[in-house]
């Protein structure tokens, strides 16, 4: 079987850092993702956008690292943003009423 994989590339202003995901985000992957923005709080920006266009598979520990990390960065101040979410998982979302607990933002801001 193969592993699967997850590219995680950060890019951070002074406003925002994006984090641009591309892959698989579940129990082999989660923990990266989690350090990753762990370490983006030691410091917050004034947001954190994920970028999940590049996406493919999400499983329940994913999703739970997702809301774990948004709350993460709630407390921090630093709101965490799902951007470019696939239909996959905005299906995924609203079945398991997980999507009211996230920030998902799938309009591309001007500017």
């Amino acid at each position: 079987m193969e592993r699967p994989e997850l590219s995680i590339a950060v890019q951070r202003t002074a406003d925002e850092a994006v984090v641009t995901l591309v892959g698989e985000i579940d129990m082999l992957t989660a923990a990266r993702l989690s350090s990753t923005v762990n370490e983006l709080l030691i410091d917050p920006p004034a947001r954190i956008v994920l970028d999940l266009a590049g996406v493919t598979f999400c499983d329940s520990q994913g999703l739970g690292t997702l809301v774990v990390l948004s709350r993460k960065a709630s407390h921090s101040r630093s709101p965490l943003i799902l951007t470019n979410v696939g239909d996959f998982l905005l299906r995924v979302l609203d079945i398991t009423g997980l999507r009211s607990a996230l920030m998902v933002r799938n309009e591309q801001s001007a500017g």
